[in-house]
């Protein structure tokens, strides 16, 4: 386990508040999961997971010592993101996978540049050295963009590992070295 618990969050620019989130987060943050659910390739999942399941995701990444956080403006949720294992083996245990969602609409606005820079501080300082994104490639160049902007690097491709929408879809492996 690696803790992160006691680091600062706070306010960033346009009045994006980062901060960890809590229960009382969860149906927002399924809400906008279940949009790239049903609407993109961005997760392989076929069905979204409901409120119960987030919750139960949050505490146990809480209880790992693993930082979960979400972007907030005026009571509205923008976005989540979260460090989860790699793998499960001892020897992966300084290595994550990072997740990043935001809510319809609030791409291109630095919501997720917010998220991102908060999530890779918290995991830096809770000694984490690497750190993996897996990002579909749909011929959405954000993500990659977003993740690249962060010093992240394409460690690689995995071809035709998902079917979703009608169609196989690649992954690229970026990652990042936080020493």
């Amino acid at each position: 386990m690696i803790g992160v618990t006691g680091l600062a969050c706070g306010a960033v620019d346009d009045g994006i508040e980062i901060r960890p989130a809590t229960a009382d987060d969860a149906a927002a943050i399924a809400g906008i999961y279940a949009h790239y659910v049903e609407h993109s390739v961005a997760t392989f999942d076929l069905e979204s997971p409901d409120a119960a399941w987030w919750t139960a995701k949050l505490a146990d990444l809480g209880a790992a010592g693993w930082p979960f956080l979400v972007a907030e403006a005026d009571g509205e949720l923008l976005g989540f993101a979260y460090l989860a294992p790699w793998r499960v083996k001892p020897a992966y245990r300084r290595t994550v996978e990072d997740t990043i969602y935001l809510a319809p609409g609030r791409t291109g606005r630095g919501t997720g540049r917010a998220l991102l820079g908060a999530l890779l501080e918290q995991g830096r300082a809770a000694g984490v050295r690497q750190v993996i994104a897996v990002v579909t490639d749909s011929g959405d160049p954000s993500s990659v963009r977003l993740h690249g902007a962060f010093g992240f690097v394409e460690a690689g491709r995995l071809r035709a590992v998902g079917f979703k929408h009608g169609r196989w879809l690649d992954t690229f492996l970026l990652q990042a070295d936080l020493t």
